[in-house]
């Protein structure tokens, strides 16, 4: 196959994923905003929130390996239909007067039991769509967020302004749209891939392989202590994430801020310094001791907007803030991921990334709801200033236990994970050195995203439904 021939798969997952995230931004401001609007109680819209992550976890948990045997274009398809057709109930019953709060709840947890399934599908197709193109995959790590960071400054942006201007149910109508747009895309341009089709002659399904097809994925990333390592702390960050974007941000703009077209300004600010720090990580990240950057990247974007935010009540001071944590933040993802693909052999990466979703997704169930109930007990002051400190204490992680310095250090994902803590790498050791290979760093959702699939984390940004931290995440 040509080089050029091959890279219109890859270009198809990264234009699916813009879409798909342009519209999540849409969702992470319009549901929001929607709750608050209509039931005016934060704690309520957290509670929205935790009926829309739950299923996310659930589905991660044992999602792995239905993705490889029904295929990750079919799933990819399925994810993106169902999820529009549940946001777009949201708005039609609200306008005949049918909506009720649990069937705002329901229908969030649809949208969330099957989203993270798409999000894993097309995640995990990036490796091979890389090396068909003849992209390092460094490369495509960063390009695959710096698509998803763009996009997200892009729709929350257009979120701000269409919520003030047509309200937020009609957003949640456009974002259906957008969903149906990405799943032609992926139907489409994805045919006749083989890494995206169901597995050939699979063996007859069965609980108890099913089982053993779950345990592996278990088993591998607790025999990696740095997998782990990133799981557990990713998990409260990203908890943290979803109370921010889902209940403290859109209360303090509200409230102090003027309105939505402030929390639009404030997660297009963030997500366009997060693109300019994903491509500038692209560019020259791989000079530098992963470690280092991505320790300095999550104290930037972690708990310096909850601080700011805490002590201001006009616009000026949050930007710049958000604007630099941004830039920290757009160098997580390419980490994350290339530390996953260099470690996670491809025929183990959907399980692998369906337990590493589930991860880091754990504590976002318990973000939304507990920033809502701390804000109607305590005010929003203290509830900013109380889960800030916790950010804070979590981004120290990978100063403070040995097993990170296993970043510095390429990995074979044909091996078995390391157990033995590596040494510090000078740097440049882990530059990427072709499409193949165990110094290839593999390329990058949740967001989300996250974003997103796998270790991807938000940062500061609004999350995906799968799933992203402070104001844009993880990315559809």
């Amino acid at each position: 196959m040509s080089t050029s021939g091959g890279r219109a798969p890859l270009a198809t997952v990264l234009a699916a994923n813009a879409i798909s995230v342009t519209g999540n931004s849409l969702t992470l401001i319009g549901v929001p905003w929607f709750a608050l609007e209509t039931t005016g109680s934060p704690g309520k819209a957290g509670l929205v929130a935790f009926c829309a992550a739950v299923p996310v976890v659930v589905s991660a948990i044992v999602g792995g390996p239905v993705i490889d045997r029904i295929g990750r274009r079919r799933i990819s398809v399925a994810s993106d239909l169902v999820c529009g057709l549940a946001l777009a109930a949201i708005p039609l019953l609200h306008r005949v007067g049918a909506l009720q709060f649990w069937m705002l709840c329901a229908l969030m947890a649809v949208t969330g039991l099957f989203h993270a399934p798409g999000e894993t599908a097309r995640y995990v197709l990036v490796p091979d769509l890389a090396r068909r193109a003849g992209t390092p995959l460094t490369r495509a790590a960063s390009l695959y967020d710096a698509v998803s960071r763009g996009a997200r400054m892009t729709g929350a942006a257009l979120a701000g302004v269409l919520v003030a201007l047509i309200g937020a149910d009609t957003v949640l109508l456009l974002d259906a749209g957008t969903f149906a747009l990405s799943a032609l895309l992926v139907l489409t341009g994805l045919k006749g891939v083989p890494s995206a089709e169901p597995q050939r002659d699979p063996p007859p399904f069965s609980l108890s392989g099913y089982r053993a097809e779950l345990r592996e994925g278990y088993a591998f990333v607790l025999r990696s202590r740095l997998l782990l390592g990133v799981v557990l702390m990713v998990m409260v960050t990203n908890g943290l994430n979803q109370g921010w974007s889902s209940v403290l941000l859109p209360v303090h703009a509200r409230e102090d801020l003027g309105g939505s077209a402030a929390l639009g300004l404030l997660v297009a600010v963030f997500g366009g310094s997060a693109l300019l720090g994903a491509l500038l990580y692209g560019a020259v990240g791989h000079r530098f001791p992963r470690r280092a950057v991505f320790t300095v990247g999550f104290l930037l974007c972690g708990a310096p907007p909850y601080v700011v935010a805490a002590f201001t009540d006009t616009t000026v001071p949050l930007l710049a803030t958000m604007a630099a944590a941004g830039l920290g933040a757009g160098v997580l993802n390419p980490i994350l991921t290339t530390v996953a693909y260099e470690r996670v052999p491809d025929e183990l990466r959907s399980r692998v990334s369906g337990v590493t979703t589930a991860g880091v997704l754990l504590t976002t169930p318990l973000g939304g709801l507990a920033a809502g109930q701390l804000i109607e007990r305590a005010g929003l002051v203290t509830a900013l200033l109380a889960l800030g400190a916790v950010y804070f204490l979590a981004t120290l992680s990978p100063m403070v236990f040995p097993s990170w310095r296993e970043m510095n250090t390429a990995a074979d994902a044909s091996a078995d994970p390391p157990t033995d803590t590596a040494t510090d790498t000078a740097p440049g050791a882990t530059e990427a050195t072709g499409s193949t290979g165990a110094t290839e760093a593999m390329g990058a959702t949740g967001a989300t995203g996250a974003t997103g699939a796998g270790l991807s984390s938000s940062g500061s940004s609004l999350p995906g439904p799968a799933p992203a931290p402070s104001g844009t995440p993880p990315r559809r």
